[in-house]
């Protein structure tokens, strides 16, 4: 059996929560809980008020670095680097970045960056071999970071030379016009952390820890006073390396005493379903779940990044509040324009606020995406933490997922949507990920084209940045069994290659020589749509749901959905069909939407952004309509 860590389905996700709520602090402040779940249950109604901004929306392009630029198509279960290739730095070439924005794209996540831990045998460059009983993978997870300030020895042609290496891709990512995000991970760090790079004057994470108590506050790991670590038990004959033989795979780690795993266990021998390649970091938070840190007023929801900067300004602050600073001050120097921060709703809401109104004071335009799945946490994570953006996975997705398989009603977005109101500009929009299933694979809807629809209403239905997943554009379907990474979601515990996207690879030209005609059709779709909702203002404005007033009408079923967007000079009708079957009906607008487009009694030619397709609408008194057709899967971007 292959766990991955990072597969988090909203039910195992909140089981693991509940499980370790007290250590992880994966709660929200206490005295700003009331208020929180308050406003996710009252659903506020949809403003009206464009949100301002000079052009279209936020495109975000997640690479998952290592497998990007691998050309190698042999994909041996478990294979190493000389049998599977493995993606570097200098493969993302100008072509590739050219590729990336076409799709629309302003920022590029290069996931798996950091250095973390793997089972290849560095010594050479001085660094420490990595312990198969406590690496997921050949190739490791990139959530087991072993050395922040240093990138992962396997992208770098001279591995001496990586962060140099590295520094050039910024370079060249920033000559196309893109942005740089990169992962830091605040809640756990891997088991055997030692930093060769850090700069002078920087220790690392327990370097000066008193391992004698469970807790003290400036110690950056728990500890399990009295026990050393054990290697947990493997189930289902889970073999560390497929079996294969190495001088560290002995089934022993040496650590002692042990200290609290990832998840927030706090045995010395986890369990195998736990995070146990990882050790949690200490925030301040007591074994008892107090904090031992001064709290945020209520009132700072209201307040600046300014204002937030100086709140935190002569405060005595935990030890690993300043070490994750120094981190992303670190990179910021670099030229990294942004961070993606994983599972933040594990770290204090009062961290965060410290560290990205920090990042702000140093970079106002710096990008800050958290990975948090509590919606009852969403609103004091943006507004208490300063987060820009938060993943809408619980929501938006999960929405999207169950209509896609044919398991869900439409009716579920106009719900989301509108819960979403009040947030909705901070809430990331995205169909794929490391962590989903592909939604080619037959696990998820086994047809890419079922994405069409759904990708049309997550793109354009609000002032949202979209996330695309790389390989998603061209249809992969995540079938290979690569070793510990499951199937149905491409691997990022493995060396591998990735079939669909290397048909656009097309041995580095980056060209999509190789791509087949439905894998070109479907590329040629994401482009359309993602430059559309990168270039258009109107994406950024107004949200009017047509959905609810169009419910009765024939024609339109629980497997449509349409909405309009607009601004003072553009207004925009959108309908999608999720069904397997062709659909026409007559789409209703609302008589106070007929109102604000001022639309007077006649007829109005609408053009399809996604096609040459036109389209007219009847305006007769009181009543506005379209007549709408719709293949199976498509959709209509009427622009008036």
């Amino acid at each position: 059996m292959r766990l991955s860590i990072y597969s988090k389905s909203n039910t195992l996700l909140l089981s693991a929560l509940a499980l370790a709520a007290v250590a992880s602090c994966g709660k929200a402040p206490v005295e700003h809980q009331t208020a929180t779940k308050q406003a996710a249950v009252e659903k506020p109604v949809p403003t009206s008020e464009p949100v301002a901004a000079p052009a279209g929306k936020v495109v975000v392009y997640q690479m998952f670095t290592r497998l990007f630029g691998n050309s190698n198509n042999a994909n041996q279960p478990w294979g190493t680097i000389e049998q599977n290739g493995v993606g570097k730095f200098n493969d993302i070439n100008q072509a590739a970045l050219k590729g990336i924005k076409e799709l629309g794209a302003t920022y590029v996540w290069y996931t798996g960056i950091l250095h973390h831990a793997v089972i290849r045998d560095y010594s050479a460059y001085g660094i420490s071999l990595d312990d198969p009983d406590v690496v997921k993978g050949r190739a490791g997870s990139p959530y087991a970071v072993k050395d922040y300030y240093s990138v992962n020895p396997d992208l770098a042609v001279d591995p001496a030379k990586r962060v140099q290496e590295f520094e050039a891709l910024i370079e060249r990512t920033h000559a196309e016009g893109l942005k740089v995000i990169i992962d830091i991970v605040p809640n756990h760090v891997a088991r055997h952390y030692k930093s060769l790079d850090k700069p002078a004057g920087i220790e690392d994470f327990g370097a000066n820890d008193d391992t004698s108590v469970e807790y003290k506050r400036d110690n950056n790991f728990y500890y399990v006073v009295g026990q050393p670590f054990q290697v947990p038990k493997p189930l289902n004959g889970y073999q560390p390396l497929g079996g294969e033989a190495h001088p560290l795979s002995d089934g022993k780690f040496d650590e002692n005493p042990a200290k609290w795993t990832g998840n927030g266990s706090r045995l010395a021998q986890p369990d195998f379903n736990d995070w146990y390649e990882t050790v949690k970091v200490n925030y301040g938070v007591k074994p008892d779940g107090s904090y031992d840190f001064d709290r945020l007023p209520a009132d700072y929801a209201d307040k600046s990044v300014q204002e937030h900067a100086a709140f935190w300004q002569g405060k005595d602050l935990p030890n690993s509040w300043l070490k994750f600073r120094d981190i992303a001050f670190y990179w910021l120097d670099k030229g990294v324009d942004g961070f993606r921060f994983d599972m933040a709703e594990m770290v204090p809401v009062e961290f965060w606020s410290f560290l990205n109104s920090s990042i702000k004071t140093k970079n106002p335009d710096a990008f800050l995406l958290a990975e948090v799945y509590n919606p009852t946490l969403y609103r004091d994570y943006i507004r208490l933490g300063k987060m820009d953006y938060l993943y809408d996975k619980v929501e938006m997705y999960d929405s999207l997922k169950l209509v896609m398989q044919g398991k869900g009603s439409t009716d579920a977005i106009a719900q989301v949507q509108q819960g979403m109101a009040d947030i909705e500009h901070h809430m990331l929009h995205f169909l794929e990920n490391h962590d989903e299933q592909r939604i080619a694979a037959p696990e998820f809807a086994g047809d890419a084209n079922k994405a069409k629809p759904a990708m049309v209403v997550s793109a354009l239905i609000s002032s949202s940045p979209t996330m695309l997943y790389f390989g998603q554009e061209v249809g992969e379907t995540a079938a290979l069994d690569s070793g510990f990474g499951d199937p149905s979601r491409t691997t990022i515990f493995d060396y591998a290659g990735v079939p669909a996207h290397q048909n656009w690879l097309n041995d580095g030209k980056f060209d999509g020589g190789k791509l087949t005609a439905e894998q070109k059709q479907l590329r040629e779709f994401y482009v359309k749509l993602m430059s559309l909702s990168a270039t258009e203002a109107v994406f950024n404005g107004a949200y009017q749901e047509l959905h609810s007033i169009n419910k009765d009408t024939d024609g339109y079923s629980d497997k449509t959905y349409a909405f309009a967007r607009f601004n003072d000079s553009t207004k925009v009708i959108v309908a999608s069909n999720f069904a397997t079957e062709a659909t026409r009906f007559e789409l209703k607008l609302p008589a106070d939407l007929q109102k604000q487009w001022q639309l007077s009694k006649g007829d109005y030619q609408l053009q399809d952004l996604l096609s040459e397709r036109k389209a007219s609408l009847k305006v007769t008194g009181d009543t506005a309509s379209v007549k709408i057709e719709l293949a199976p899967f498509e959709s209509l971007v009427l622009k008036l």
